[in-house]
């Protein structure tokens, strides 16, 4: 069998749009309307690769002017070089933040267009281990009153979604209510999760959580700020049985989640396939977790990390985000959508990811 030859990058496109959500929304510690999609197109050999990552404008500045060039001519094969190329690309713009979601979009679609190139699926294109990603449904925004809470999440477990999230942290005295309201709603059919955004102070979450155990909480997101390693632990140690502390979602690169992981710091870390450097970097934060038999739950952008959660061994779980579920469903055709029990199951049939740009409907929302 002869090598196949290389397929360089021909070009890189990005296009930003700001949909508006479908009613104001807020959590423990932001307020906001609207969910901007930064979305890259890479082509090569006649064939195109979709990423996105959801971001602000600057984020499509830097694809713009620090990444294409750098992975123009590059073999499209090889998603990881190109991704070692954008790495150092910019050492001096700073990596986490902004320039790693630039560079998760990149690589989304270098991945995605690889695939394709191929003829293969995403989740072969990965190495896949297992054949669909378990998700829980989240939302339960701080700004939704008690029966549009409760509507929301007994939807999820009326699907079969097994796994429900709502956000605390906004009001912290009328949180053990909503919490109880919620546990009501859903009844024993399903694990209940909260996720605080790093609002609460150590003492005040250390508070919360034994009030959340009496609503048997399961999961308890950025009881405070995930830069906190030293507060995340102190909850870990001192939390109810039974209930798990989480995050991770704003790391960035690899070193943040060595640190976390060194400092003991949740008991099932966070990572966001459009913010940790794309699949590239999601799949070496596996690696770090693999080798700890740590469990890794995926971070939202369901129609990308439903392909590589099939790729991560010690996968507990997807957030399938009402934002994020309601945009895709805009932004694309070939969407996947929930099975019985609870899961994403990627298409092995399709090409790639399998989704497709409808690039008419996006049109009304761009803003650059």
């Amino acid at each position: 069998m002869s090598p196949l030859p290389p397929a360089p990058v021909d070009s890189v496109d990005v296009g930003v749009y700001t949909v508006p959500t479908d009613t104001e929304e807020s959590d423990g510690t932001l307020v906001w309307d609207s969910t901007t999609l930064v979305l890259v197109s890479v082509r090569a050999a006649g064939c195109a690769g979709t990423g996105y990552t959801y971001a602000g404008t600057a984020a499509a500045t830097v694809v713009r002017d620090m990444l294409a060039g750098v992975i123009a001519g590059g073999d499209a094969l090889t998603p990881p070089a190109r991704w070692v190329d954008m790495l150092h690309a910019v050492r001096n713009l700073g990596r986490p933040g902004l320039a790693a979601e630039a560079i998760a979009a990149v690589d989304i679609a270098l991945w995605d267009l690889r695939a394709r190139l191929l003829d293969e699926s995403l989740v072969v294109a990965l190495g896949a281990v297992r054949e669909d990603t378990p998700i829980y449904g989240s939302g339960g925004f701080t700004s939704y009153d008690d029966d549009t809470l409760r509507g929301q999440l007994a939807g999820w477990v009326e699907e079969g979604i097994g796994r429900v999230k709502m956000k605390v942290g906004r009001d912290p005295a009328a949180d053990p209510a909503r919490v109880a309201a919620a546990r009501s709603a859903i009844g024993d059919r399903a694990e209940l999760y909260v996720d605080a955004n790093g609002a609460y102070h150590r003492k005040q979450a250390l508070a919360c959580a034994q009030r959340f155990a009496e609503c048997r909480v399961r999961w308890f997101e950025e009881p405070v700020s995930s830069d906190d390693l030293e507060g995340l632990h102190l909850l870990r140690e001192r939390a109810p049985a039974g209930m798990d502390i989480a995050a991770g979602e704003y790391g960035y690169d690899l070193p943040y989640f060595q640190r976390l992981l060194d400092a003991g710091a949740v008991d099932c870390p966070q990572a966001d396939v459009t913010r940790c450097l794309g699949i590239t970097g999601v799949l070496k934060v596996g690696a770090l977790c693999d080798a700890r038999s740590v469990d890794l739950s995926l971070h939202c952008a369901p129609q990308i990390s439903a392909h590589v959660g099939t790729a991560l061994w010690h996968l507990r779980h997807l957030e399938y985000f009402h934002d994020h579920v309601r945009l895709e469903r805009m932004a694309f055709d070939g969407v996947l959508r929930p099975e019985q029990g609870g899961v994403l199951r990627p298409d092995r049939g399709a090409p790639g990811h399998g989704l497709t740009v409808k690039a008419a409907d996006l049109e009304p929302f761009r803003v650059a």
